[in-house]
């Protein structure tokens, strides 16, 4: 399997995706998950991209459909316990459809009926982990859907991805899982954080978002 998207917690809004434009970053469509009380702003690269999410709906947040997802802990953690990540991947060919950890079924309705979300059976202080059958490449996806990849610091793709979780003892299985998939590590640290590494980092350039955003580019 390979990274699909990454999202990231966000305030009403996502106003944080202004401090990505500013760094350089083109948005590309935004997105309402209907049903599910949330909606992204996004930034898309060639093999993969980047969402903020935030909370539009409590009351959908908090559904019966929905609640198992733990969304709204994530969205709402005042206290940093909750890790306000989410780690998605896709099948690298068609021997990959089935998750290769353990998890459950969601079906949002915002999805077709034939289509479901794998979501890793791990605590919230770790990422969400998930897992999407039907995932593709952006810059494989149909014409009518391939969204702008141009940026203006020249990012093509996400060749790295290293998650630090803090106070953490055990990993859990999906955890184990993700961090053998080709440039994922994961660390213990201080605080919640992703650096993302682009294109193999090949010019030795480094921006960190905090306090705005738990995020590092390396590229």
């Amino acid at each position: 399997m390979e990274i699909d998207h990454i999202f990231i917690c966000a305030a009403p809004k996502a106003q944080e995706a202004e401090t990505l434009k500013e760094f350089g970053l083109t948005e590309g469509t935004a997105n309402k998950h209907a049903g599910q009380g949330t909606a992204c702003r996004r930034f898309f690269f060639r093999n993969a991209f980047i969402e903020l999410l935030y909370l539009e709906d409590t009351a959908e947040s908090k559904s019966e459909l929905t609640k198992p997802a733990k969304l709204n802990e994530r969205l709402l953690s005042r206290d940093k316990k909750a890790s306000p990540f989410g780690i998605c991947f896709r099948p690298t060919g068609d021997s990959e459809k089935q998750p290769p950890f353990p998890c459950w079924s969601y079906t949002p309705i915002y999805l077709p009926a034939n289509l479901e979300i794998n979501i890793g059976n791990a605590p919230v202080r770790e990422p969400m982990w998930f897992f999407l059958p039907f995932g593709l490449r952006p810059d494989e996806a149909p014409i009518e859907k391939q969204r702008t990849f141009n940026h203006s610091k020249g990012l093509g793709e996400i060749t790295s991805l290293h998650v630090i979780i803090p106070k953490i003892i055990k990993y859990s299985e999906p955890a184990i899982c993700a961090s053998k998939v080709k440039g994922v590590k994961i660390f213990q640290g201080d605080e919640h954080l992703l650096k993302v590494g682009f294109d193999y980092e090949n010019r030795g350039q480094s921006y960190d978002f905090r306090p705005i955003l738990p995020l590092v580019f390396n590229w």
